[in-house]
């Protein structure tokens, strides 16, 4: 579905990159991924960069303020709901922590950025004038988002009841459905124990080997070099020149 008109409750729909240099890394995905900026006046915020491909919002970033002491630069991904505030009241009764209380964003929806039992932060968004990523499971956009998770059967147990997600299981992998879609995943995390249970996005490529050769022309970094997964495609995990993370995949046609 690379045109997207709605999200429906459950699905994730948006990615935000907040990072430490916004021009520096508009440069970057810019040559990357080929995308276009739209630039946001914020007022005393700053400015907000949407990131398009064809002409269509695919994700976005910001530069970090300095009343976000110790947080790193990040990609953040959001799971659209029908009503922020009650979200976020279910997630704080199932252990969750509030990073960011509900606020309005304008006119164009209602967001809540919330810290799971284990520390994975991600952000919830009540869509109003705008329903977030246009486009998105084509090469240079959006097409899965993998929870890396310390502890599965406590996350097994979280997002189910927070989220109209089922599980579909297997000993190596967790998938998350909403309905018939999978729209997400799930596995144990690789990082060193000091690093906090993570949402990690993947954005779709053509070519893994070169998209992870001009990250490094760019400044990035290589976390994971290229590796084949049966039946899903090759990926890699970089790290942008400023520190975000974020995954690419060719996927398996």
């Amino acid at each position: 579905m690379p045109h997207v008109t709605s999200h429906p409750p459950g699905s994730f729909c948006w990615v935000e990159l907040g990072t430490t240099d916004v021009n520096a890394a508009r440069t970057f995905y810019t040559q990357l991924f080929g995308w276009t900026v739209n630039e946001i006046p914020m007022g005393e915020f700053g400015v907000y960069t949407i990131f398009q491909k064809d002409g269509r919002d695919c994700a976005a970033g910001y530069e970090l303020m300095s009343n976000q002491p110790g947080v790193p630069p990040n990609w953040l991904s959001y799971v659209a709901v029908a009503d922020t505030d009650a979200a976020v009241g279910k997630a704080k009764g199932l252990g969750a922590a509030v990073v960011s209380e509900p606020m309005d964003v304008f006119d164009s929806g209602r967001m809540a950025v919330l810290a799971d039992p284990q520390g994975a932060v991600f952000a919830v968004w009540q869509a109003k004038e705008h329903i977030g990523v246009q486009i998105r499971d084509e090469p240079d956009t959006l097409c899965w988002n993998e929870l890396q998770v310390r502890d599965l059967e406590a996350a097994k147990k979280f997002y189910p009841a927070l989220f109209p997600w089922r599980m579909k299981e297997s000993p190596e992998y967790t998938e998350w459905h909403l309905g018939e879609n999978a729209v997400g995943g799930m596995i144990v995390s690789q990082w060193p124990p000091e690093v906090p249970s993570v949402w990690l996005p993947y954005f779709a490529v053509t070519d893994c080997e070169g998209t992870v050769a001009k990250s490094g022309s760019l400044g990035g970094s290589t976390i994971v070099p290229p590796m084949e997964i049966a039946n899903v495609g090759r990926m890699a995990v970089l790290s942008d020149p400023q520190g975000a993370v974020f995954a690419v995949i060719r996927l398996a046609l």
